[in-house]
């Protein structure tokens, strides 16, 4: 067996409350100890202890795996008491997952398979996802996808792109109630300056591959946010929704100073 973070926990509030024998405490940790710190599946070596070291479960990558092949990952994962979040995922790949996880949940439009389990830390407060345009919501719900499986509060304010600010400025109250904001842009990837020009907490942007001829599939969006000269902007890579929502979330763990 292993054990999560919330796992060793509960163990720990167990044996302080005298509800647990400190021997039993120890047999059961020594007992995970003993478990290796992965599982080789002979084509994946899963590793049951990426929440202990960064604070949730190794996720799958879709792309270049078979469905067999991530079933059998997600498999293991699930079985282990983790959270599952498999990114770039098929329809096909889901029909492999559900046939080992049958209550998994696939988000078509974010291309991610998810199966919550009591392992998550909950975030302190809300994250907003801002999408420029609804060409942007594949990438945009990936983020808010991710960053609710993580345990956020997540909020959602899409099609505020630059050609019509005033769509931006008439929700001024949502950016400000926010902890940590996500911008998703394309094209020339200006919204994530605009939005940190406004507000006092972190800004994560994500350029995403969406423009014609000189957008360079998502490279003229990365280079504007990059050169961005507004502050406490942090770029992900192009189409990294996922990236995005994963640090927000780690972000929206930390108490305030």
């Amino acid at each position: 067996m292993t054990m999560s973070a919330s796992e060793l926990r509960s163990l720990l509030d167990g044996v302080a409350s005298g509800r647990l024998e400190p021997a039993d405490a120890e047999q059961r940790v020594m007992a995970a100890l003993k478990t290796p710190p992965f599982h080789d599946l002979g084509f994946a070596r899963v590793d049951h202890h990426r929440a202990v070291r960064q604070g949730f479960p190794e996720v799958v990558l879709g792309l270049g795996k078979t469905p067999a092949q991530i079933g059998a990952i997600a498999s293991e994962i699930v079985d282990r008491g983790s959270t599952l979040l498999v990114t770039r995922a098929s329809a096909a790949a889901y029909a492999a997952v559900c046939e080992r996880v049958p209550n998994a949940t696939y988000h078509a439009e974010a291309g991610l398979i998810t199966y919550r389990q009591q392992d998550v830390v909950a975030g302190k407060g809300t994250i907003l996802v801002v999408a420029a345009g609804t060409s942007d919501l594949p990438v945009a719900e990936e983020a808010a996808c991710t960053a609710d499986l993580m345990g956020n509060t997540v909020e959602r304010l899409y099609d505020v792109g630059v050609a019509g600010i005033h769509r931006l400025l008439s929700e001024r109250a949502r950016l400000e109630s926010a902890r940590v904001i996500i911008v998703v842009a394309g094209m020339e990837g200006a919204l994530p300056s605009v939005v940190s020009g406004l507000v006092h907490v972190p800004v994560i942007a994500v350029p995403t591959s969406i423009g014609y001829g000189a957008a360079m599939h998502g490279q003229t969006a990365l280079f504007g946010m990059l050169t961005s000269c507004a502050s406490g902007i942090t770029v992900v890579n192009i189409d990294n929704g996922f990236g995005a929502g994963y640090a927000a979330a780690l972000i929206n763990r930390r108490d305030d100073p």
